[in-house]
């Protein structure tokens, strides 16, 4: 198989194909053409390498920003990367490997299929399709029935423990879907179900299946769940609805039942959210305004000492999802658009944050001004952490790229 360019880039190779060369070497304005000439190109606002991972066969869509998407290739040889595809016949996961960019077809097509969770110790991705928990070899493609919720307790799959023993997630009451159903968009049932203040329920499941143990429940709109990527037991969710009336960040240990609030509101109209843990689990960092639209910060607090590290942004650089790399020395943030929260005029950028004590350096290495910020970009670090990856729709449909850390040689 002939060698390509994200194989040479990838694998820290400097040697490129003569056309891989010639393709790299084209400055474009990101989105300028629909689609654009080459599958690969600099960005001519930030002389940063941008390449489409994914083949224009259709709507192909990477994870949401916490969902780590990435396990070994077979054999070792690399990492590949899982992503969601969408066509005429409906929806599937897919994976790529980043060295070769070949693509293969990892489920059969679904109506419906959500739940996205990737077990690299398994090798196995756990998904979900109406009430029943599938998952499937990602070298076999065998597929096994992992559970179906009763009745009386459908509910919905999000996040997967540090040993891969239990999924976690929340069920809704029947109440609290109907207005979801009645009012599909954000805006028409966000306030809806937190003003509701109907119960919702923590769980686990066995990733083995046949056993369903319920942790907590409250009139709280619990939401956001993701299991911490060293502890096992311990699980985080949020208070969903306005951020600048919830206390939203919280944690439960699934074996003690015990509940701690992760940060303490400190003035009127504070927002925190978007949360994530850091690679060693060590903090859990968010999105903070302080107060809302007015100061911008990445703050971390760290879970032994509840000491809290602020970073601070301009305006322009506040994102919708924030990220840090595998070695937790840079962050990155999918930029804004100017209705929201910061209500930035030049904020559609990918940005790469370097701390610099209680500032980012903020670099910017995509320009998404022709990006529809309906569909969030959603960064991720690429595993050796030289590359974001994101999805955008620029080229007039949703596809998955990737843009190179380092600047391009001029």
């Amino acid at each position: 198989m002939k060698t390509s360019f994200i194989f040479a880039v990838l694998s820290g190779c400097q040697l490129l194909s003569g056309t891989g060369l010639a393709q790299a070497q084209t400055k474009l304005v990101t989105g300028s053409q629909t689609p654009m000439p080459a599958s690969e190109w600099i960005d001519q606002d930030t002389g940063h390498r941008v390449v489409r991972l994914t083949p224009m066969d259709g709507n192909n869509n990477s994870f949401y920003f916490h969902n780590r998407p990435f396990l070994a290739a077979s054999g070792g040889n690399g990492e590949r990367m899982v992503f969601y595809h969408s066509d005429a016949q409906g929806k599937q996961l897919r994976t790529i490997d980043l060295k070769t960019r070949q693509v293969v077809p990892l489920t059969r097509y679904f109506k419906q299929v959500g739940g996205e969770i990737v077990a690299p110790k398994r090798r196995e991705v756990f998904y979900q399709t109406g009430d029943s928990v599938y998952a499937t070899h990602v070298d076999t493609r065998k597929t096994r029935l992992v559970y179906v919720f009763p009745q009386d307790f459908r509910a919905s799959i999000t996040t997967l423990n540090a040993d891969e023993t239990q999924l976690g997630g929340a069920w809704s009451s029947d109440a609290e879907k109907e207005i979801s159903r009645q009012y599909p968009e954000k805006k028409d049932y966000f306030r809806r179900i937190y003003d509701s203040k109907l119960p919702r329920t923590l769980f686990t499941v066995s990733a083995q299946g046949g056993k369903l143990t319920k942790l907590f429940t409250d009139t709280a709109w619990l939401n956001h769940v993701q299991f911490s990527p060293t502890d096992p037991n311990l699980l985080m969710f949020c208070h969903e609805g306005p951020w600048e009336l919830v206390d939203r960040i919280w944690t439960i240990d699934t074996k003690s039942k015990k509940v701690t609030k992760v940060h303490q509101r400190t003035m009127d109209r504070e927002i925190f959210g978007h949360e994530w843990f850091a690679p060693d689990g060590k903090t859990i960092w968010f999105d903070h305004q302080l107060p809302r639209g007015a100061t911008f910060f990445v703050t971390g607090t760290d879970l032994k000492s509840g000491k809290e590290k602020k970073c601070e942004l301009s305006r322009d650089e506040w994102s919708v999802h924030y990220t840090i790399s595998p070695d937790q020395k840079v962050f990155a943030g999918d930029g804004g658009y100017p209705s929201s929260v910061a209500h930035s005029p030049n904020g559609q950028w990918i940005y790469l944050f370097r701390p610099d004590g209680d500032k980012f350096q903020a670099e910017k290495l995509v320009n998404l001004a022709k990006h529809n910020y309906h569909l969030e970009p959603n960064v991720h670090f690429s595993p050796d952490g030289k590359w974001l990856i994101f999805r955008a729709n620029f080229e007039g449909e949703n596809q998955v790229y990737a843009v190179e850390i380092a600047k391009a040689a001029s």
